[in-house]
C-alpha cells in the first residue's frame, strides 16, 4: 500500500536526520506530497517511537484525521507543496550551524558553488514568526518562490525536493555550507563570494549533477 511505504520512508528519513546530527529530539518535522494533501509527521512524538500509523494525513484545507494531531508546524508544510508543484517532499531541522546563521538573520550567500544546489546564489533568511502561525507560512511561501533551502530566523532550516532522499541530501549539504559560512565570517565580514556568473554556469552544470536515486 502505497501510504503505508510512504509513511515507513517518512520514519526511516527521520531517525537518519537524527543520526546525521541534524535534528535534536522532537524538534523538526518531515513530509511528503499525498493525494491532494500531504503526510507529515505528528507533533510531540519521538522519532524512534513512531509507527506507520503514526503518520498523518492532511487535505488540501488543512483538515487531518481525527484522532492524530500533526506536527504544528503542518502550515508551512502546506504551502511548500502550494507554492512549489515540482516538490513532492519537505524537511524541517534545527540543524545547528543553519539555526546560528539565522540567529544572525542572514542569508547564506554564494561562498561555495554548492550554494546553487538550492537553485540560485543564496539561501535566503525567512523572517522570524512564532512556529505553526498562518504568519510564517507566508514568510516560507516567499522564500521559497525560487530556491530549494531556506532558513528560518531564529529557528532553523526547511528544504523542499523531488523526494525524501534528496530533500535530506540537500538538508546536509546546505548545513555544511552554514558551517563554512560561520567560520570564514568569523575571519572576514563580508565573506568572500562567487559572481552571479559563475553561479550562473554552475546552475547550468546542475540540471544533471547531484544525488541520483533509483527509482
Amino acid at each position: 500500500m502505497e501510504r503505508a511505504r510512504l509513511a515507513r520512508d517518512i520514519i526511516d528519513t527521520c531517525l537518519e536526520m537524527t543520526r546525521m546530527g541534524l535534528n535534536q529530539g522532537t524538534a523538526g518535522n518531515i513530509s511528503v506530497r499525498y493525494r491532494d494533501g500531504m503526510l507529515i509527521t505528528p507533533t510531540g512524538i519521538p522519532y524512534e517511537h513512531l509507527t506507520e500509523e503514526s503518520i498523518v494525513y492532511v487535505d488540501a484545507q488543512g483538515r487531518h484525521e481525527e484522532d492524530k494531531l500533526p506536527s504544528s508546524e503542518w502550515r508551512f508544510h502546506q504551502v511548500v507543496y502550494q507554492t512549489r508543484p515540482d516538490a513532492n517532499a519537505v524537511v524541517h531541522n534545527h540543524a545547528v550551524n543553519c539555526t546560528a546563521v539565522s540567529i544572525l538573520n542572514r542569508p547564506i550567500p554564494a561562498i561555495h558553488y554548492m550554494i546553487a544546489a538550492a537553485g540560485g546564489n543564496s539561501i535566503p533568511c525567512a523572517p522570524y514568526a512564532t512556529f505553526g502561525t498562518r504568519a510564517l507560512s507566508e514568510h516560507v511561501a516567499v522564500a521559497l518562490r525560487d530556491r530549494k533551502a531556506t532558513l528560518l530566523q531564529h529557528h532553523g532550516l526547511i528544504t523542499c525536493e523531488e523526494n525524501l532522499e534528496k530533500a535530506l541530501w540537500l538538508a546536509q549539504e546546505v548545513e555544511v555550507l552554514a558551517k563554512l559560512y560561520l567560520a570564514t565570517l568569523a575571519i572576514v565580514d563580508p565573506v568572500p563570494v562567487l559572481s552571479d556568473d559563475e553561479i550562473a554556469i554552475v546552475l547550468e552544470k546542475f540540471k544533471s549533477y547531484g544525488l541520483r536515486v533509483e527509482a
